[in-house]
């Protein structure tokens, strides 16, 4: 569903009809507690969103998110919360009552839509503001939740952002995992195909747009999952194992996770429809083989979409360092210590193992990406990767996996978008909502600048990113 509420509604944005429930006795007490309840959260969210007005940014180094060309000394015009004027000239009229700002020094890219964006963790099944507004302040305007372990309050919070009632990204909510025989209990099993429709049909009612397969999915459920949800104008996307990338890829899966270190299809006695082995002989396989470059031209062919997911994978190689100071801060006590000892007992010959298979997952994407092929990110938060955090770490890392930056933006923005099928978000575009970010320093040549936001903007309302933190120290982790 796309987001046309602003963030800061008015009393009749929200006052919709059927909203008031009328009782005879005590009505006007009833309307008036309805409406103070209404406009307190108003403020409460006001007051981290100014209202949406026009801004007027000049000599800004715009990346557009287009994959074209970085554009120096730009000028862009936002009004009702859309751009309006995008262009490169010295000469220009500013219009009357704008807000000016002057971006010299520093550089404009779209909001970041992440495509593998939970909003749970492995013993939290539902982190709820806590991941909204680390999102938020990590310049990430657009989520794909990309599986649910709380379908019911993920769809919720989606409404009570659209709504304006808390600060947080558009979301995109999911359905409940779809698993195997062997799988994840705390997962759907499907018993038949009837069941199976049934259930995407409930949950399509319910808010959900995208459906995740588990690494368990028989053949045969996959087909349905995929057959029922393009019926019902949804989406499916897999982690997958059973099922190679191939055979997900012809039955018309939209998009798979993960990239390399979920690949099955080169794996030795693989049995059909079967999860078994372990990822070690993706350590010896060619990337540069017939076998690998046909499988990425058959992906490139049928418009399947890759997401990587490469800051969760670097957080199980021990020597790397990618947790930072704002993550430590943010993380509860126990939280932090967890991290702190994983940390102190890693093993050498693991991280030595895991550091070259990093390599290869980025060797893969780069491959894919550069045959045309739609590449995808998001954060997967976990492993102490925190939400936003992680996704401003997936800049730099496909940034070192050897993608130009505005290549880096393109696969961050507009790729997330075309993923989701969406049109009126992911570059900076006359015409396009005004998601974007202003970043303090020239993220062209200074990669640590993604982490450095001076202002996010969300359909032309601005966000102060210390703002959305400030009170989160010590929470995340808070089991």
């Amino acid at each position: 569903m796309v987001n046309t509420i602003s963030p800061c509604p008015n009393s009749v944005n929200l006052l919709m009809p059927g909203a008031i429930v009328w009782n005879y006795k005590n009505r006007y007490l009833r309307k008036l507690f309805f409406i103070l309840t209404l406009l307190l959260n108003v403020v409460l969210v006001c007051a981290q969103g100014s209202n949406s007005e026009k801004v007027f940014i000049k000599n800004i180094k715009l990346i557009d998110g287009t994959g074209g060309p970085i554009q120096n000394n730009t000028t862009v015009l936002i009004e009702d919360g859309v751009f309006k004027k995008v262009f490169n000239s010295p000469e220009f009229k500013i219009p009357k009552n704008v807000k000016i700002i002057d971006g010299k020094g520093k550089t404009m890219i779209p909001g970041l839509i992440g495509v593998h964006n939970h909003l749970h963790i492995p013993g939290n099944p539902f982190l709820g503001e806590i991941a909204t507004k680390l999102y938020l302040a990590s310049g990430v305007t657009t989520i794909q939740t990309c599986g649910a372990a709380s379908p019911e309050k993920e769809i919720e919070i989606a409404r009570k952002i659209e709504t304006g009632e808390i600060s947080g990204p558009e979301i995109i909510p999911s359905g409940p995992y779809i698993t195997g025989i062997g799988g994840n209990m705390n997962m759907i099993i499907p018993q038949n195909e009837d069941q199976l429709r049934d259930l995407i049909k409930f949950w399509k009612d319910k808010g959900a747009r995208w459906f995740k397969v588990y690494r368990n999915i028989e053949p045969e459920f996959l087909e349905i999952v995929i057959d029922e949800a393009h019926k019902n104008k949804l989406k499916v996307t897999g982690h997958l194992c059973s099922i190679t990338f191939k055979e997900a890829s012809e039955m018309g899966i939209d998009a798979i996770e993960h990239g390399l270190n979920s690949v099955s299809d080169f794996r030795g006695k693989k049995k059909a429809g079967k999860c078994s082995g372990s990822r070690e002989y993706i350590d010896e396989l060619d990337l540069a083989s017939v076998e690998v470059e046909d499988l990425l031209d058959l992906l490139v062919e049928n418009g399947t979409v890759l997401t990587s997911t490469l800051s969760i994978y670097e957080a199980s190689v021990p020597s790397r360092k990618f947790i930072d100071e704002r993550s430590l801060e943010i993380m509860s006590e126990s939280f932090r210590n967890n991290f702190q000892n994983v940390s102190n007992s890693s093993n050498k010959e693991v991280s030595k193992t895991r550091k070259k298979r990093l390599k290869r997952i980025m060797e893969f994407e780069y491959r894919f990406y550069k045959k045309g092929g739609i590449l995808s990110a998001g954060v997967d938060a976990g492993r102490h990767v925190l939400p936003g955090f992680g996704d401003q770490r997936n800049f730099i890392l496909l940034k070192e996996a050897g993608f130009t930056t505005q290549e880096v933006i393109h696969i961050m923005t507009k790729n997330g978008a075309v993923k989701l099928g969406r049109t009126d978000i992911g570059t900076i575009e006359t015409g396009k909502r005004a998601d974007f970010m202003i970043l303090d320093g020239d993220l062209e040549f200074d990669e640590k600048a993604i982490k450095r936001i001076y202002k996010v903007y969300k359909n032309g309302f601005s966000y102060n990113p210390g703002s959305l933190l400030k009170g989160l120290k010590g929470k995340y982790g808070n089991f």
